[in-house]
Parts: structure tokens; C-alpha cells; sequence
């Protein structure tokens, strides 16, 4: 069964789903504290989340990057995720909250896979909703995520070890708004 080019895939229940980022510890301990983003993340700027985590990983380098040494599970409403998607547009044009691009997936050594994984860029109002209404929960994976990467480093077959991550149900009109492919 082939993968379609451009599919969100995440983990995710009936009422939430995951989405995560990477942030300096002086922003990620507050946020795991509180269980909502507080000072010193700042509203103001646009944030990005990826429901993918392999995709995650590539960008922080398993949480060895500088500015994304720790990383958090944020798990959203999915009605919130969905307000998000409905308000967005391709990341070329600058008129809506949100900004989505499709980049290459990733596998567990960071090799680009010949289909694409959505990453969402959420501004004013989405920012704002982002950090007031969608957020459930939000879980501080570094210790996990520097582990993956000593067992990958090590040989090991990651496959067990990742969250389990399928196709997200986007309803046509979300799909046709963001660019998903459909088949």
C-alpha cells in the first residue's frame, strides 16, 4: 500500500491529538510546569508544530540541537487542531493565522522519504487559541527522545519504539485547504 504524497499523520484518540515542538529548557520547564505555554514563550511570534515525530526529531536533532533541547508532546483538542487547518493557508502567502508546509518525511536517520509531513505555523489569534483553549496536556520527551537516539546509534531497530502514528481523518474541505492529497 503506497502512502499518499501529502497525508497527516499523528497520533491522536477521538477528542485530542499530538503534536510536537522543541524549545530552549528555559521555555519548556515553565510550559511542563504550568501545562500551558507561560513567559518566557512568547505569543507574539510564530510557532510551529508537527504532528509527525519522526519529522520532530530531524529538526531537533533528537533533542541535541541548541534552542531545541528539550522536547514536549502537546496534546491539543482536536476541534482546536481543526480551527487551525481551517484557517490556514500555504506557507508562500502571509494572509491567514496559519501557515502550513509540506516537507519530506522523515525515517529514524533523518533520510528524506518520498512523501511529505505537515508542519503548521500558528500566529495571532491561532497563537492565541494555541496556548488558551486547545492544549490538554503537555509532556517533556527528552530523556525518551536522547534514548531513541543512543539506541540508534547503537543499531537498533526503532520501530517498537515510536509512537504509534496513522492517518489523520481530515474531513475533504480541511483536505482541499491545506493541499492534502486526498488517495
Amino acid at each position: 500500500m503506497s502512502i499518499p504524497y501529502r497525508q497527516i499523520r499523528a497520533a491522536y484518540t477521538e477528542e485530542s491529538i499530538t503534536v510536537y515542538q522543541a524549545y530552549d529548557p528555559a521555555v519548556a520547564a515553565p510550559a511542563v510546569a504550568a501545562q500551558r505555554f507561560v513567559p518566557p514563550f512568547k505569543r507574539g511570534r510564530m510557532t510551529w508544530i508537527k504532528p509527525s515525530f519522526l519529522w520532530m526529531m530531524y529538526r531537533c536533532g533528537y533533542a541535541t540541537k541548541e534552542g531545541q533541547g528539550r522536547v514536549l508532546a502537546i496534546e491539543l483538542t482536536r476541534e482546536g487542531f481543526e480551527w487551525a487547518l481551517a484557517h490556514s493557508c500555504l506557507s508562500d502567502r502571509r494572509d491567514m493565522p496559519v501557515r502550513v508546509q509540506w516537507d519530506p518525511e522523515r525515517d529514524p536517520r533523518h533520510n528524506a522519504l518520498p512523501y511529505r509531513s505537515i508542519q503548521i505555523g500558528l500566529s495571532g489569534e491561532a497563537v492565541d487559541r494555541y496556548v488558551g483553549e486547545w492544549t490538554l496536556s503537555i509532556t517533556d520527551l527528552t530523556e525518551q527522545d536522547r534514548g531513541l537516539h543512543a539506541a540508534l546509534r547503537a543499531g537498533r531497530d526503532l520501530t517498537a519504539l515510536l509512537p504509534a502514528e496513522r492517518p489523520y481523518p481530515l474531513p475533504r474541505e480541511l483536505a482541499e485547504v491545506i493541499g492534502a492529497t486526498r488517495e
